[in-house]
């Protein structure tokens, strides 16, 4: 099982508005010893969005979707949600009631239908103005609003998803070399990557400038066991062949 997340909206896409969600939803992931496995932006594209939806859907990945579950013409998750699964729209219970306890004799019937979601969805509870999202099938569908949606993603990581929390022990670490080149070190990358399948292999190349230089950051993350010895052959062979090298804190 995989950690997705789906950022929508033609506005991100357009740089009308900058994506925040990105950021936060590693930073609320992490501190529960979680990790994002993939994201994507996608634009108010319904086609597009039922095909992305669709796949993801098939990959019994969690997935977090941010935008476009609202009731205008540019609105179109909901509606890409349902014809992925091959499901109606229909008005749930829980969010029915949240709507009419949330505009009372202010109620439309276009607000209504804020609460039409795939037929076999839950809801997720909106603390801010109480017009719920909703999940179903592994996939948590909030607003665009990062006031509202922040909320209802730590709802879902601490109400639905409390047996993922630091479910796998991870550990990240890596070492700064400096004046050296990829390609020098890529033997050595690849060796490593063979050896220690449960450990993820980085590189991260600086081109220096402005006083600072070259350098490169290696380093793994995954398993702790096996970032333990994988870093200690890097250690071991980099300071070998001459390196000057410091570890990245």
């Amino acid at each position: 099982m995989a950690i997705g997340a789906f950022i929508i909206g033609d506005e991100i896409l357009s740089g009308k508005r900058q994506d925040k969600h990105f950021a936060q939803v590693i930073a609320l992931l992490a501190a529960r010893g979680m990790a994002l496995d993939w994201a994507q932006y996608l634009g108010d594209d319904r086609a597009r969005l039922t095909a992305a939806l669709r796949a993801s859907f098939a990959s019994g990945d969690i997935v977090f979707s941010f935008g476009g579950i609202g009731i205008t013409p540019d609105d179109h998750t909901r509606q890409a949600a349902a014809a992925a699964l091959g499901v109606d729209l229909v008005l749930h219970p829980d969010a029915e009631r949240e709507i009419r306890d949330r505009f009372g004799a202010e109620l439309t019937p276009q607000r209504l239908l804020l609460g039409e979601f795939p037929a076999g969805s839950a809801i997720v509870p909106n603390p801010y103005n109480r017009i719920p999202g909703f999940s179903i099938r592994g996939h948590y569908f909030f607003p665009g609003f990062p006031v509202m949606s922040w909320p209802m993603l730590e709802w879902a990581l601490d109400q639905r998803l409390t047996h993922l929390h630091h479910a796998l022990a991870r550990e990240e670490q890596a070492i700064i070399i400096y004046e050296a080149a990829e390609s020098a070190l890529l033997g050595l990358m690849n060796r490593i990557a063979t050896a220690y399948p449960e450990a993820t292999l980085f590189s991260l190349p600086s081109l220096g400038g402005e006083g600072a230089r070259r350098h490169i950051e290696l380093g793994l993350r995954g398993k702790p066991e096996s970032v333990q010895l994988a870093m200690e052959e890097i250690r071991a062979e980099v300071t070998r062949r001459g390196y000057e090298w410091r570890e990245q804190k």
